[in-house]
């Protein structure tokens, strides 16, 4: 039987894909990101029941379900699974592929203002698509402190999940990117998942053909390590 393969030889095919991703992000012939259809569907959220916890999922493509069929993304699946292990909750997909951590701050208001009430937990998932263009990541703390920070003024509770920095981004953008996400947590007192894409990064079996977004067995790995930890968030 073959040695599964370290984290670190993982995250070097992960920094390999995500170079060629950059690349063609960058190019002139690269198409533009898809239009902020999930950020109006969640401004038509039914009211949840009453017994309900309201998660409302904002993120970028690792939210939405990029390529997946519809009800395969993270909100169906991760509504499915707090359901079965007895919470019973509604998941609002509120990822838009594509955004960075400025483009989700300026849409925040409006995804929350739109929804029947609070949430009772928010999951913030952003970041990667900052990584991949290699925007300065002092603007990406900043976005994110002023997300956390509307939510906690507005007393939701957030779930910050973390990314890691591609390892061709060089160890000084890793050391300047990767502590965002914990420490922005803990200034705020949000609940960190470290890594988003913990347990698919190098599992190709898992990833579409890119070699970085979930599959739909990809988002059901996710979601099996993903949602203990958001069931416990919503205890009070």
């Amino acid at each position: 039987m073959k040695k599964e393969r370290s984290l670190t030889g993982r995250l070097l095919q992960y920094g390999a894909l995500t170079l060629f991703v950059h690349l063609a992000a960058c190019s002139d012939a690269a198409p533009p990101p898809p239009p902020a259809a999930n950020a109006e569907q969640a401004q038509a959220v039914a009211e949840p029941a009453a017994d309900a916890k309201l998660v409302v999922a904002f993120g970028d493509s690792l939210y939405a379900g990029y390529n997946l069929d519809q009800g395969k993304g993270l909100a169906p699946v991760l509504e499915k699974a707090l359901n079965a292990d007895g919470v019973k909750a509604r998941v609002v997909n509120a990822g838009v592929s594509g955004d960075t951590t400025a483009a989700g701050l300026a849409r925040l208001a409006f995804t929350l203002d739109g929804l029947p009430r609070k949430p009772d937990l928010m999951l913030v998932g952003l970041g990667g698509n900052d990584m991949l263009r290699g925007l300065s990541p002092a603007e990406t703390r900043a976005n994110l402190d002023a997300i956390l920070s509307e939510a906690q003024k507005r007393g939701i509770k957030v779930m910050l999940t973390g990314m890691l920095a591609s390892p061709n981004m060089g160890p000084d953008y890793a050391k300047a990117f990767n502590p965002i996400f914990p420490e922005l947590a803990k200034a705020h007192g949000a609940t960190l998942y470290p890594f988003m894409l913990d347990g698919v990064i190098g599992h190709r079996a898992l990833q579409l053909p890119d070699g970085i977004h979930p599959n739909d067995e990809g988002v059901t790995v996710i979601v099996g390590k993903l949602a203990p930890v958001v069931a416990k968030a919503l205890k009070p």
